[in-house]
């Protein structure tokens, strides 16, 4: 959850974030890549718990009422993305702009595993993996035009920009992998129950972790599968690293996957020790990560027109209906990395006790409240 505000403040706050990707090796920096490439690993672990936390929901729960909830809060979590994320994002009332990103795929993914939890659980197995390591086959499969053959393609596999009369709408998250990674997650949810025991998960979770991690490793190394945009040598070994790590997000490749979900279920093995004084402040942000997301949204971009009214700019250039780094007004505008990481910690720090107070505030009132479980 920390860790994702940086990428969200660079977007609206660097210098070159309005000239060019990071990722982009002709004109990218050490530095500056791995901003982004640490931000990689946000939304595949938001999914993947996502899916853990949707078994153990259902443990208490009849499978029937599972389901319901599952369609009902994926229903809620595209609404989300359409008109609140979408609002805070552009500041614009008249929603020129519609960005799918990662709520966006996660309230699809929700609806499709409410249907998913009621085959048996090597089905379940089977089918993320075939999603998470067979959608790259369909790389090469294009349905160009704005029609509603592209869209739904773009839907399923293929980012693209449509604009429909006044409106735009960019779908940057197809949902066949992140599908895949959200059923793992909920096939993988047993080794989380109360009953199951500790020491064999995270020894599970080791084995998991390192097995697709050496699994993206023998895989890109010989560019053998799993990734449209090959990797090879540059002219510095740190350059040829990045070209090595530089896999695909949009949508999340085998190797993105790969890369990603393998260190994290190292981490989640590690993080099995008792919370200290800095990690009891870390969690609270975990325990209300919808109210958490929304807010940060909203704040990052009140901080970016307060940003650039300081700068020389009106404060409606930031009234946006397209992505902040695309407005042709703003072009100029932004601040070095140094800059960027400062807003950053400023940022959370700022957050920390509006969380804390929603977290109490949750906690005292979750059993009267049906509405709570949703925000």
């Amino acid at each position: 959850m920390i860790i994702m505000a940086l990428d969200h403040v660079r977007d609206y706050f660097h210098y070159d974030a309005f000239m060019y990707d990071p990722t982009d090796l002709t004109q990218t920096n050490g530095f500056l890549f791995f901003t982004r490439w640490i931000t990689h690993y946000c939304a595949p672990v938001f999914v993947f718990l996502a899916g853990i936390s949707a078994y153990l929901y259902g443990a208490k729960k009849t499978r029937k009422e599972l389901a319901a909830y599952l369609l009902s809060r994926g229903l809620w979590m595209i609404l989300v993305e359409l008109f609140i994320i979408s609002l805070g994002r552009t500041f614009n009332p008249a929603y020129p702009f519609f960005n799918l990103q990662v709520i966006w795929a996660i309230g699809i993914s929700m609806i499709t595993l409410s249907g998913l939890i009621y085959l048996k659980r090597p089905a379940i197995l089977t089918i993320a993996i075939l999603l998470i390591a067979g959608h790259n086959l369909l790389d090469g499969v294009h349905v160009p035009g704005n029609g509603l053959g592209a869209f739904l393609w773009a839907v399923l596999h293929e980012p693209h920009l449509f604009i429909f009369g006044h409106f735009k709408v960019n779908v940057l998250f197809p949902v066949i992998p992140w599908i895949g990674i959200m059923a793992l997650g909920y096939y993988l949810g047993y080794l989380f129950s109360s009953h199951y025991n500790r020491d064999r998960r995270i020894n599970v979770l080791f084995f998991l972790g390192f097995s697709a991690t050496s699994l993206f490793f023998f895989l890109r190394l010989y560019n053998i599968y799993g990734d449209a945009s090959l990797w090879s040598a540059q002219r510095t070994v740190s350059f040829s690293l990045i070209s090595l790590l530089n896999v695909t997000k949009y949508p999340p490749s085998l190797l993105y996957s790969l890369m990603t979900l393998g260190p994290a279920m190292i981490f989640m093995a590690l993080a099995e020790a008792p919370l200290n004084f800095i990690t009891e402040k870390m969690v609270v942000f975990g325990r209300v990560p919808f109210f958490y997301y929304v807010l940060h949204i909203y704040l990052i971009h009140l901080l970016a027109v307060i940003a650039a009214s300081m700068t020389g700019y009106h404060w409606s250039d930031m009234i946006l209906n397209t992505r902040v780094n695309q407005v042709p007004g703003l072009k100029g505008y932004g601040f070095n990395l140094l800059t960027v990481y400062a807003v950053w910690i400023l940022l959370i720090l700022t957050l920390y006790p509006f969380c804390k107070w929603y977290e109490r505030y949750k906690r005292v009132h979750q059993s009267g409240r049906w509405w709570l479980s949703y925000v």
